[in-house]
């Protein structure tokens, strides 16, 4: 009777082990355990930036990474609104794709963006949720005849719909490094469907700029290997898409 008293409370410890623990990768997927999240990197503590970018209105499209899922809801969209007087309008949504899988997807979800909108850009996350998934990267079509089950076809989508709808500058922009042939293989692909279509490309995947961050600064920085904490955002990602969206747009 002893023994299997000793037994059951050793099986007691283990749950209550494993129970915690798990609640800890839980809250840590939030980025909630991040150093890189404390209040001191909030948005609406940023430092302010006097340029271009003032005053413009941009339209953010994306998924998780847009909405900062490992930021307490805070993404580079919320630094360029404080940091950069951007005027935002950020539709995005956890867990979603380029490709026209679902209601939610990018396709779906940019013809409820309001027409009315006078953007001065356009900028669409590559999102990493179609290459989790394998989504086929299909291939470039002709002019209104694209396959939006696939990841070519969504993007040319966007492109001819956000001309068309906003008839403003669109701009793509990549993540950073991290373990996945597929997403290797979009970055890829969207390099060469912007040379067709002439759009922009924000690329971090292969900036050297953020690929030279050392090891300690990593950690602050990601949350995991996809999602940015406040800190990556305010300190890492934002000043790069800053840069390259400033003399894009002619600033």
């Amino acid at each position: 009777m002893k023994h299997k008293k000793v037994i059951t409370a050793a099986v007691c410890v283990l749950l209550a082990v494993s129970i915690i623990s798990a609640g800890g990768y839980a809250v840590n997927m939030f980025g909630l355990l991040n150093e890189g999240n404390k209040s001191e990197y909030s948005a609406q503590d940023a430092p302010v930036f006097d340029t271009a970018l003032k005053g413009k209105t941009v339209i953010f499209l994306g998924s998780s990474v847009t909405y900062g899922f490992g930021s307490k809801g805070e993404s580079f969209v919320e630094y360029f609104e404080k940091q950069y007087g951007v005027n935002a309008v950020k539709e995005a949504v956890s867990g979603t794709t380029l490709a026209d899988i679902s209601e939610k997807s990018y396709v779906s979800r940019l013809k409820r963006i309001d027409t009315s909108i006078k953007a001065d850009a356009f900028v669409c996350q590559l999102s990493t949720n179609d290459a989790a998934k394998n989504i086929p990267l299909g291939e470039t079509g002709a002019c209104g005849s694209y396959d939006t089950s696939t990841v070519a076809g969504a993007i040319e989508y966007i492109i001819d719909y956000v001309r068309s709808a906003f008839n403003c500058p669109i701009i793509f922009y990549t993540g950073t490094k991290y373990d996945s042939e597929n997403y290797e293989k979009m970055v890829s692909l969207l390099h060469e469907i912007a040379v067709k279509h002439g759009v922009g490309v924000i690329d971090l995947w292969n900036s050297p700029v953020m690929n030279a961050v050392s090891e300690e600064d990593y950690k602050l920085y990601m949350t995991d290997p996809i999602h940015p904490s406040r800190a990556g955002y305010r300190d890492w990602w934002t000043p790069v898409m800053a840069e390259y969206l400033i003399h894009y747009l002619g600033g």
